[in-house]
């Protein structure tokens, strides 16, 4: 014999007609005005960064330069590595980092003197070694 036992609850409850509702006519939202002056001060710097990059690209490109910068960077030499990319002269501050493998420099500016935080980053990665 078999026996049934009935669950009193359906086992998938319907949405309540106020859920539908949402669901299918959702309310129209207010957004602010945009405003494009950080964006505007953003791309402004990053072009300086651009600029900047381009001159580190153009000075590791130098023959002396970069035996220099290797040679340092394999002895493990960092103070000899920043000052060999502080001999550059770029207006803009350069952290870099250095494995057997590559070199990563990266570019930074703020928007504004007086913001501490940065706007920008242009990180240059640049292979050296397998």
């Amino acid at each position: 014999m078999m026996y049934y036992y009935h669950y009193p609850y359906p086992l998938h409850p319907r949405p309540s007609v106020y859920l539908d509702y949402q669901y299918y006519h959702p309310l129209p939202r207010q957004y602010p005005q945009v405003d494009v002056k950080v964006f505007k001060k953003s791309i402004k710097s990053y072009r300086l960064l651009m600029d900047q990059g381009s001159i580190l690209l153009d000075r590791l490109a130098d023959s002396d330069f970069d035996v220099k910068l290797m040679s340092a960077a394999q002895q493990g030499n960092k103070a000899a590595v920043d000052s060999l990319i502080r001999s550059i002269g770029l207006s803009v501050p350069v952290i870099t980092k250095f494995t057997p493998t590559g070199v990563t420099f990266e570019l930074t500016v703020h928007p504004d003197h007086n913001a501490p935080m940065n706007c920008c980053t242009l990180k240059v990665q640049l292979q050296w070694g397998n």
